[in-house]
């Protein structure tokens, strides 16, 4: 049977909002929805159908591709996504009505839709550290062993939070399932909705005799040393997230995850600018008349450049491919180096003799339209 246009389905236009399609559907979602027509196929069918052409028509690339190429535009071959399901459809629902998860849950506050019922998992907190980089090793990249103060797992009852294994019992009230259902009539009609277990806090288990160690919780305060690999390229205030490595979650559940907050230490003599480094070259007028070969430090050691005669102050020497290397990209920045005319503060009587002689040359100062290599040449003759 051929699909129908994803616009009649939704009853919009190909120039509705974003708004307008949403609305749409929500209305549609409200009014087919399996816990308002249990047990009616069709319904389903075009509560599936419906949920289909959202996920198509609210996507920007994939609602290109619908106007251009159709249904085929979407298709698994094509590049786009194929059948939905119903914990597909379900999980749209975040978005259309909230974080209930279904329109149901502000009438019942259970989770509408979701067949049979689920255990309820609980989450471990998050942790955030923070982790100081050299300049070489945001340029390199590091691993780093931090030790970090957090919930682990109970060692004695392996996360349960009971006694022993004949401690835990499977929940009456809910039969281990971790929710309970129940038929309520409302203004809809007959409704039939999911709600977490009063009794086992949806975990469908109860422990009659606690853990001496963790008392039920099934986590203790503890010490783990984690390995984090940072990638080359990170910047100050940079966030890294390892999902999993935070605080264990009571009772078996899902662990948090841990953030890494970035911090760079100053380098002795380099500065960061971006992915450039800048280094400040201080040089006497002597090196920028004459030329010179110098020594200059960069992340990778020390690189030798040349000054040319008659480098001016201010100019920027750029070494290539010298600064840091952009995130996850084989792009690595330039060091700029900056060109300082360093001036003694204190010279001897024979050095102001001579520097007056210069001064005193009509080529000493600069004269616009002058060749002034004429008297770079004359002062470098003068010196030897």
């Amino acid at each position: 049977m051929a699909k129908r246009d994803f616009y009649d389905i939704l009853g919009v236009t190909r120039s509705s909002t974003a708004d307008e399609i949403k609305k749409a559907y929500r209305k549609l979602a409200i009014k087919f929805h399996p816990d308002k027509n249990p047990g009616d196929n069709a319904a389903e069918d075009k509560f599936k159908e419906a949920a289909e052409a959202y996920e198509v028509l609210s996507s920007p690339e994939k609602k290109q591709r619908y106007d251009q190429y159709g249904h085929s535009g979407n298709s698994p071959q094509g590049g786009g996504g194929g059948h939905m399901n119903m914990d597909d459809i379900f999980s749209q629902f975040g978005d259309i009505f909230g974080s209930g998860g279904s329109p149901f849950d502000s009438f019942f506050g259970g989770g509408g839709g979701q067949q049979g019922g689920s255990r309820r998992m609980s989450r471990g907190s998050n942790l955030r550290i923070k982790v100081k980089l050299t300049l070489d090793e945001i340029a390199k990249g590091a691993e780093k062993k931090i030790k970090v103060n957090k919930l682990i797992v109970c060692r004695t009852c392996d996360g349960t939070g009971a006694k022993d294994k004949s401690s835990v019992q499977t929940c009456k009230t809910c039969g281990g399932s971790g929710a309970v259902r129940r038929v309520t009539n409302t203004i809809l009609g007959q409704m039939q909705t999911s709600a977490t277990c009063p009794t086992c806090n949806g975990a469908g288990t109860q422990i009659t005799s606690k853990c001496d160690s963790c008392h039920g919780e099934g986590v203790i305060r503890g010490e783990e040393t984690i390995s984090i690999n940072i990638p080359a390229g990170v910047s100050e205030g940079m966030q890294l997230s390892m999902g999993g490595k935070g605080n264990a979650a009571p009772n078996g559940g899902i662990p948090g995850d841990l953030i890494i907050l970035i911090e760079e230490i100053p380098h002795e003599s380099l500065q960061r600018e971006g992915n450039n480094v800048v280094y400040d070259l201080h040089i006497s007028f002597i090196d920028a008349a004459l030329g010179a070969s110098v020594e200059v430090p960069t992340i990778d050691g020390k690189a030798k450049i040349k000054i040319e005669p008659g480098t001016q102050g201010g100019k920027i020497l750029r070494l290539k491919g010298k600064g840091v290397p952009e995130v996850n990209s084989y792009h690595r920045g330039d060091q700029l180096v900056y060109i300082n005319i360093w001036t003694p503060k204190a010279i001897s009587k024979d050095e102001k003799e001579m520097l007056e002689k210069l001064q005193a040359s009509p080529n000493f100062r600069p004269q616009p339209g002058k060749n002034e290599r004429s008297f770079f040449e004359r002062m470098k003759e003068y010196f030897e």
